[in-house]
Protein backbone atom coordinates (compact mmCIF):
# COMPACT_ATOMS: atom_id res chain seq x y z
CA UNK A 1 0.00 0.00 0.00
CA UNK A 2 1.37 3.38 -1.00
CA UNK A 3 0.80 6.13 1.73
CA UNK A 4 -2.48 7.97 0.56
CA UNK A 5 -2.05 11.01 2.88
CA UNK A 6 1.16 13.35 2.22
CA UNK A 7 0.33 15.16 5.13
CA UNK A 8 1.69 12.16 7.24
CA UNK A 9 3.92 12.93 10.13
CA UNK A 10 5.25 9.69 11.22
CA UNK A 11 5.84 6.25 9.23
CA UNK A 12 5.54 3.25 10.89
CA UNK A 13 6.87 -0.08 8.81
CA UNK A 14 9.99 -2.17 8.02
CA UNK A 15 12.78 -0.75 6.61
CA UNK A 16 12.44 -2.65 3.05
CA UNK A 17 9.17 -1.27 2.84
CA UNK A 18 10.08 2.58 3.44
CA UNK A 19 12.53 1.84 0.35
CA UNK A 20 9.92 0.49 -1.39
CA UNK A 21 8.00 3.74 -0.48
CA UNK A 22 10.43 6.02 -1.92
CA UNK A 23 10.70 4.00 -4.95
CA UNK A 24 6.89 4.80 -5.34
CA UNK A 25 6.74 8.03 -4.32
CA UNK A 26 9.61 9.24 -6.65
CA UNK A 27 7.81 7.07 -9.83
CA UNK A 28 4.74 9.26 -9.07
CA UNK A 29 7.02 12.39 -9.43
CA UNK A 30 6.47 13.05 -5.17
CA UNK A 31 9.72 14.30 -3.93
CA UNK A 32 10.89 14.65 0.05
CA UNK A 33 10.02 18.35 0.02
CA UNK A 34 6.32 17.21 -0.92
CA UNK A 35 6.25 15.33 2.11
CA UNK A 36 5.45 16.48 6.02
CA UNK A 37 6.93 13.21 7.26
CA UNK A 38 9.76 13.84 9.95
CA UNK A 39 10.35 10.69 11.54
CA UNK A 40 10.21 7.01 10.83
CA UNK A 41 9.85 3.74 13.42
CA UNK A 42 11.08 0.78 11.97
CA UNK A 43 11.68 -2.56 12.40
CA UNK A 44 10.72 -6.49 12.33
CA UNK A 45 13.79 -7.18 10.56
CA UNK A 46 17.77 -6.39 10.71
CA UNK A 47 18.54 -3.20 8.81
CA UNK A 48 22.13 -1.78 8.91
CA UNK A 49 23.40 1.79 9.38
CA UNK A 50 23.67 2.45 5.85
CA UNK A 51 19.83 1.50 4.82
CA UNK A 52 19.11 4.05 7.55
CA UNK A 53 21.06 6.89 6.26
CA UNK A 54 19.62 6.03 2.66
CA UNK A 55 15.99 6.32 4.31
CA UNK A 56 17.05 9.24 5.51
CA UNK A 57 18.06 11.03 3.12
CA UNK A 58 15.05 9.62 0.67
CA UNK A 59 12.65 10.31 2.68
CA UNK A 60 13.52 13.55 4.81
CA UNK A 61 12.95 11.94 7.78
CA UNK A 62 14.46 10.77 10.91
CA UNK A 63 14.89 6.88 11.40
CA UNK A 64 14.80 5.16 14.88
CA UNK A 65 15.11 1.33 15.62
CA UNK A 66 12.12 -0.55 17.21
CA UNK A 67 11.78 -3.57 18.16
CA UNK A 68 9.17 -6.29 19.18
CA UNK A 69 7.80 -9.64 18.52
CA UNK A 70 4.56 -11.10 18.22
CA UNK A 71 4.77 -14.11 20.62
CA UNK A 72 5.58 -11.42 23.43
CA UNK A 73 3.36 -8.42 22.33
CA UNK A 74 4.17 -6.88 18.85
CA UNK A 75 6.23 -3.54 18.83
CA UNK A 76 6.94 -1.96 21.98
CA UNK A 77 9.28 -4.29 24.18
CA UNK A 78 12.11 -1.35 22.85
CA UNK A 79 12.93 1.54 21.36
CA UNK A 80 15.28 4.03 20.60
CA UNK A 81 15.24 7.60 21.40
CA UNK A 82 16.49 10.36 19.59
CA UNK A 83 19.92 9.93 20.45
CA UNK A 84 20.13 6.43 18.84
CA UNK A 85 22.56 4.99 20.60
CA UNK A 86 20.81 1.69 21.66
CA UNK A 87 16.89 0.62 22.38
CA UNK A 88 15.98 1.06 25.37
CA UNK A 89 13.91 -1.64 26.63
CA UNK A 90 10.97 -1.31 28.67
CA UNK A 91 11.91 -2.68 32.13
CA UNK A 92 8.34 -2.18 34.02
CA UNK A 93 6.84 -4.44 31.17
CA UNK A 94 9.99 -6.98 30.13
CA UNK A 95 12.97 -8.30 31.88
CA UNK A 96 15.84 -8.72 29.38
CA UNK A 97 18.64 -11.49 29.75
CA UNK A 98 21.57 -12.04 27.28
CA UNK A 99 22.33 -16.04 26.99
CA UNK A 100 24.67 -18.20 25.22
CA UNK A 101 22.46 -19.40 21.69
CA UNK A 102 24.38 -22.83 21.59
CA UNK A 103 24.58 -23.48 25.50
CA UNK A 104 21.13 -21.13 26.86
CA UNK A 105 23.79 -20.47 29.90
CA UNK A 106 23.84 -16.66 30.47
CA UNK A 107 26.34 -14.57 29.17
CA UNK A 108 29.15 -12.57 30.33
CA UNK A 109 27.90 -8.80 30.84
CA UNK A 110 28.60 -7.01 27.43
CA UNK A 111 28.88 -9.95 25.21
CA UNK A 112 26.61 -10.17 22.16
CA UNK A 113 24.25 -13.25 22.50
CA UNK A 114 20.44 -14.22 22.35
CA UNK A 115 17.90 -12.46 23.79
CA UNK A 116 15.80 -14.03 26.34
CA UNK A 117 12.57 -12.10 27.57
CA UNK A 118 10.14 -12.42 30.52
CA UNK A 119 7.06 -10.69 30.73
CA UNK A 120 6.56 -8.73 33.86
CA UNK A 121 2.57 -7.35 33.27
CA UNK A 122 1.05 -9.48 30.89
CA UNK A 123 -1.76 -11.28 32.65
CA UNK A 124 -3.76 -13.24 29.82
CA UNK A 125 -0.49 -15.37 28.72
CA UNK A 126 2.53 -14.63 30.65
CA UNK A 127 5.62 -15.31 28.97
CA UNK A 128 8.70 -16.74 31.01
CA UNK A 129 12.26 -16.89 29.81
CA UNK A 130 11.41 -16.89 26.16
CA UNK A 131 14.16 -17.37 24.03
CA UNK A 132 13.82 -15.22 21.13
CA UNK A 133 16.64 -16.20 18.37
CA UNK A 134 17.60 -12.30 18.19
CA UNK A 135 21.21 -11.56 18.63
CA UNK A 136 21.93 -8.68 20.81
CA UNK A 137 23.87 -7.58 23.59
CA UNK A 138 22.59 -5.19 27.08
CA UNK A 139 24.35 -1.62 27.42
CA UNK A 140 24.13 -0.97 31.15
CA UNK A 141 26.47 2.99 30.42
CA UNK A 142 23.83 5.98 31.36
CA UNK A 143 22.06 7.33 27.99
CA UNK A 144 22.60 10.86 27.07
CA UNK A 145 18.95 11.12 26.75
CA UNK A 146 18.53 10.94 30.62
CA UNK A 147 16.30 7.81 30.72
CA UNK A 148 17.47 5.37 33.29
CA UNK A 149 16.13 2.13 31.49
CA UNK A 150 18.45 -0.26 29.84
CA UNK A 151 19.44 -0.81 26.21
CA UNK A 152 19.74 -3.11 23.59
CA UNK A 153 22.11 -3.46 21.41
CA UNK A 154 20.87 -3.25 17.38
CA UNK A 155 20.25 -6.46 16.13
CA UNK A 156 22.28 -7.51 14.02
CA UNK A 157 20.40 -10.74 12.74
CA UNK A 158 18.77 -13.84 14.40
CA UNK A 159 20.80 -16.94 15.50
CA UNK A 160 19.15 -19.16 12.87
CA UNK A 161 19.79 -16.38 10.26
CA UNK A 162 23.19 -16.33 10.61
CA UNK A 163 24.50 -18.02 6.99
CA UNK A 164 27.43 -20.55 7.08
CA UNK A 165 29.52 -20.69 3.91
CA UNK A 166 32.45 -22.86 3.57
CA UNK A 167 32.45 -23.00 7.35
CA UNK A 168 32.50 -18.90 7.42
CA UNK A 169 29.66 -17.18 9.40
CA UNK A 170 27.82 -14.04 7.51
CA UNK A 171 25.31 -12.65 8.46
CA UNK A 172 23.13 -10.96 5.38
CA UNK A 173 23.00 -7.19 6.81
CA UNK A 174 27.27 -7.15 7.17
CA UNK A 175 26.66 -8.30 3.14
CA UNK A 176 24.08 -5.46 3.17
CA UNK A 177 26.15 -2.54 4.71
CA UNK A 178 29.26 -3.14 1.96
CA UNK A 179 26.72 -3.01 -0.71
CA UNK A 180 25.19 0.43 0.42
CA UNK A 181 28.76 1.62 1.38
CA UNK A 182 29.41 1.15 -2.44
CA UNK A 183 27.38 3.52 -3.55
CA UNK A 184 26.27 1.51 -6.30
CA UNK A 185 23.58 -0.66 -4.78
CA UNK A 186 20.73 0.36 -3.86
CA UNK A 187 19.01 -1.52 -0.93
CA UNK A 188 17.70 -4.32 -3.69
CA UNK A 189 19.86 -6.89 -3.21
CA UNK A 190 19.41 -11.11 -2.67
CA UNK A 191 22.51 -13.32 -1.92
CA UNK A 192 22.14 -17.01 -3.29
CA UNK A 193 23.56 -20.24 -2.00
CA UNK A 194 24.42 -22.45 -4.39
CA UNK A 195 27.52 -20.83 -5.56
CA UNK A 196 28.03 -17.72 -2.82
CA UNK A 197 26.23 -15.52 -5.16
CA UNK A 198 25.08 -11.63 -4.44
CA UNK A 199 22.30 -10.17 -7.52
CA UNK A 200 22.53 -6.59 -7.00
CA UNK A 201 20.22 -4.32 -8.48
CA UNK A 202 22.03 -1.40 -10.82
CA UNK A 203 20.78 1.99 -10.24
CA UNK A 204 18.80 3.33 -13.38
CA UNK A 205 21.66 5.98 -13.69
CA UNK A 206 23.90 3.27 -14.45
CA UNK A 207 25.46 2.57 -18.02
CA UNK A 208 25.38 -1.10 -18.48
CA UNK A 209 26.67 -0.60 -22.06
CA UNK A 210 29.92 -0.01 -20.82
CA UNK A 211 31.58 -2.94 -19.92
CA UNK A 212 34.61 -2.27 -18.62
CA UNK A 213 32.89 0.20 -16.06
CA UNK A 214 30.87 -2.95 -15.25
CA UNK A 215 33.50 -5.42 -14.69
CA UNK A 216 35.46 -2.78 -12.50
CA UNK A 217 32.22 -2.22 -10.56
CA UNK A 218 31.72 -5.82 -9.75
CA UNK A 219 35.52 -6.34 -8.93
CA UNK A 220 35.39 -3.18 -6.33
CA UNK A 221 32.31 -5.24 -4.72
CA UNK A 222 34.05 -8.90 -4.67
CA UNK A 223 37.25 -7.11 -3.21
CA UNK A 224 34.79 -5.80 -0.04
CA UNK A 225 33.11 -8.61 0.32
CA UNK A 226 35.86 -10.86 0.54
CA UNK A 227 36.51 -9.05 4.09
CA UNK A 228 33.76 -11.18 5.32
CA UNK A 229 35.86 -14.08 4.69
CA UNK A 230 34.02 -15.46 1.60
CA UNK A 231 34.68 -15.24 -2.12
CA UNK A 232 31.02 -14.44 -3.26
CA UNK A 233 30.31 -14.29 -6.75
CA UNK A 234 28.71 -10.78 -7.71
CA UNK A 235 25.86 -10.44 -10.63
CA UNK A 236 24.71 -7.05 -11.81
CA UNK A 237 20.83 -7.05 -12.73
CA UNK A 238 18.46 -4.92 -14.30
CA UNK A 239 17.07 -2.17 -12.07
CA UNK A 240 13.61 -3.63 -10.70
CA UNK A 241 14.03 -7.06 -11.51
CA UNK A 242 14.21 -8.55 -8.00
CA UNK A 243 10.89 -9.10 -5.61
CA UNK A 244 10.00 -5.73 -3.91
CA UNK A 245 8.14 -6.92 -0.38
CA UNK A 246 5.57 -4.77 1.47
CA UNK A 247 6.46 -6.71 4.59
CA UNK A 248 10.06 -8.04 5.42
CA UNK A 249 12.18 -8.69 2.89
CA UNK A 250 13.48 -12.18 1.71
CA UNK A 251 17.40 -11.59 1.10
CA UNK A 252 18.45 -15.27 1.18
CA UNK A 253 17.88 -17.73 -1.63
CA UNK A 254 19.26 -21.15 -0.26
CA UNK A 255 19.09 -23.37 -3.00
CA UNK A 256 22.06 -26.27 -1.35
CA UNK A 257 18.13 -27.66 0.57
CA UNK A 258 16.05 -27.79 -2.99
Amino acid sequence: MIMQDYRATALICTPSYALHLADALAEMGVGRNDLTLRVGLFGAEPWSEPMRREIEERLGIQATDNYGISEVMGPGIAGECLQRRGLHINEDHFLAEIVDPESGEPAAPGETGELVLTTLTKEAFPVVRYRTGDLTRLIDEPCPCGRTFRRMARIPGRADDMLIIRGVNVFPSQVEAILLESGLAGPHYQIVLDKATVLVEAPESFCTDRISESQGVIESLRRKLEELGVSFDVRLVEPRTLERPEGKAKRVLDRRTL
